[in-house]
């Protein structure tokens, strides 16, 4: 299968290790993979719509980290991207591996993201997948 892995980089070290575990996973499966980058967290939502217009990708991969801060706005932030997500799972039919991290702290974001310990960016890649799988399944029945 075909993945478009779309990383936020606000927080580069972060972001690197989630795609370095999302890359692993797709690799050791035999998957093949693009990648882009985006700002934030925000914006994956809105790369993943543009992206649709392709029909190329059976699945994407969401991988991006919110560390709370001093205003409300990590709550916003968190919110809106994981609703933006869900909706274009089930409008748009879209296998969706959501890496996105919602942390206290930067040291708390660094643990779910590295790849020996929690693999956030593992854990998305293989829920796209499962995701596509189960969409195919489906479409499979209806022929």
């Amino acid at each position: 299968m075909n993945f478009l892995i779309i990383s936020a980089n606000f927080y580069e070290d972060i972001s690197s290790e989630l795609l370095l575990g999302a890359t692993q996973e797709l690799e050791k499966e035999g998957h093949h993979y693009h990648k882009i980058s985006v700002p934030g967290s925000f914006e994956i939502p809105a790369a993943i719509s543009y992206a649709t217009d392709l029909e190329i990708y059976d699945g994407f991969i969401a991988l991006g980290c919110i560390i709370k801060g001093e205003t409300l706005h990590h709550n916003v932030i968190a919110h809106e991207s994981a609703r933006a997500l869900n909706e274009l799972a089930i409008n748009m039919n879209l296998a969706i591996g959501n890496g996105i991290i919602t942390a206290e702290d930067k040291t708390q974001a660094l643990a779910r993201a590295a790849v020996k310990k929690r693999n956030i960016g593992g854990t998305a890649a293989r829920t796209a997948l499962k995701m596509a799988t189960i969409r195919n399944k489906f479409q499979e029945m209806l022929s």
